[in-house]
C-alpha cells in the first residue's frame, strides 16, 4: 500500500461536524504519524438555510453537496458524515469507504422542566427538525405540540433555554460528542423512538476514481456497525426513504445475528406500519431488503402514497 503523504478532509463547520472530522483526524494520525492530515471547513447549503424545515428544502442531501463538489474537484481527499445525513443513493463518482463504530443510537430528550416525555402536560411545545421523531412524538402523545427545530446543536439548545419550547429532541450522539451529556434529561429507548437510518454513526466518503484510497480507509471501518448501517440504508433505499418521509430503522447485533426494527409512518402519527426482523449479519442488504417487504405487507405503501411529494 502506498500511502498519500497528505490527506484533506471536508468537513461542515458546525462544531458536531468539526469534532467528527477532528475525530477522523487523530485516527488517521495514529495509524499514519508521518502523514498530513488537514482539515477544509466548509459552509453547506443545508447550513445557510434555517428558517425553513429540511423535507420542504431539499433534504439532508443539502448537507453533503458542497463537500462532494470538494472532492470531486481534488480540494479534499475524503469527507466525514454523520450517517444519517447522507442520502440513500450517493451520486454517481462517490463511495463510502468506510463506516465507523457507533455512538449511543437513541433520541435524547432535553428540557430544563420536565424528566421525560412522559411528564410533558398535555399542549407542551416540543422542538424536532424530523419527520420520523415528529410521527413518533404525535402517536404516544397526541396532546403535545410538535414545532420545526433547526440549526445547529449549540442553537437548539439556545432556543429552549430561551422557552421557546418546553423539550426538544435531539441525537444522543451529538451531545454526547461535544461533551455535552449533562443536558440529557433522559434517553427515549429505541422501541419507543426508532432512530434515524444510520443514527451515531460516522461515513467516510470518497471520489470513486480515488482507488488508492478505500486501503487507506479501510482500518477506519468497523465492520459490526457498517453491517447494521447497511441493513438500515437497504431498507430506507427500498421504501425511498428521504427527510420527507417518517421512516426509521435501526439494526443491532445480537448473539451473531442482526436484529432489526423499522417503520413508515404518517406525518401526524395516526398512520404506522413497523415491524421487526432477524438474520445473519453476513447478509444485512438482505435483512434489509426483507424489513421493507414486511413493512409493504403491513401497508406502508398506501402511508407512503399519501404523503406529500415534491
Amino acid at each position: 500500500m502506498i500511502l498519500p503523504s497528505k490527506l484533506v478532509i471536508a468537513s461542515r463547520e458546525s462544531a458536531l461536524a468539526m469534532w467528527q472530522a477532528q475525530h477522523i483526524q487523530q485516527k488517521l494520525l495514529s495509524l499514519y504519524p508521518h502523514m498530513q492530515v488537514e482539515i477544509l471547513g466548509m459552509t453547506t447549503t443545508g447550513d445557510q438555510i434555517l428558517d425553513s424545515p429540511l423535507a420542504t428544502i431539499g433534504g439532508k442531501g443539502l448537507f453533503v453537496k458542497e463537500l462532494e463538489q470538494a472532492l470531486a474537484d481534488g480540494r479534499a481527499d475524503l469527507a466525514v458524515h454523520s450517517m444519517k445525513d447522507v442520502p440513500m443513493h450517493l451520486p454517481d463518482g462517490f463511495s463510502l469507504a468506510a463506516i465507523g463504530e457507533r455512538e449511543d443510537p437513541r433520541d435524547a430528550f432535553v428540557s430544563n422542566l420536565y424528566k421525560n416525555l412522559e411528564d410533558l402536560p398535555a399542549g407542551s411545545i416540543v422542538g424536532t427538525s424530523s419527520l420520523r421523531r415528529q410521527s413518533q412524538l404525535k402517536a404516544r402523545f397526541p396532546n403535545i405540540e410538535v414545532a420545526s427545530l433547526r440549526g445547529n446543536v449549540h442553537t437548539r439548545l439556545r432556543k429552549l433555554d430561551e422557552g421557546q419550547y418546553s423539550a426538544i429532541i435531539l441525537a444522543a450522539a451529538g451531545l454526547i460528542r461535544l461533551g455535552l451529556e449533562s443536558r440529557i434529561a433522559s434517553m427515549i429507548s429505541t422501541s419507543h423512538s426508532i432512530p434515524a437510518v444510520g443514527q451515531g454513526a460516522l461515513g467516510i466518503e470518497v471520489s470513486a476514481a480515488r482507488e488508492d484510497l478505500p486501503a487507506v480507509l479501510a482500518p477506519l471501518n468497523h465492520a459490526p456497525t457498517a453491517a447494521c448501517v447497511i441493513a438500515e440504508r437497504a431498507l430506507s433505499r427500498a421504501l425511498a426513504g428521504s427527510c420527507q418521509v417518517p421512516i426509521g430503522a435501526f439494526a443491532e447485533i445480537e448473539a451473531d445475528e442482526i436484529r432489526m426494527t423499522g417503520f413508515v409512518a404518517s406525518i401526524d402519527g395516526t398512520q404506522m406500519a413497523r415491524d421487526e426482523i432477524r438474520g445473519p449479519v453476513s447478509e444485512p442488504e438482505s435483512l434489509g431488503l426483507a424489513l421493507a417487504d414486511r413493512l409493504i405487507a403491513r401497508g406502508a405503501q398506501p402511508i407512503l402514497a399519501a404523503l406529500p411529494h415534491d
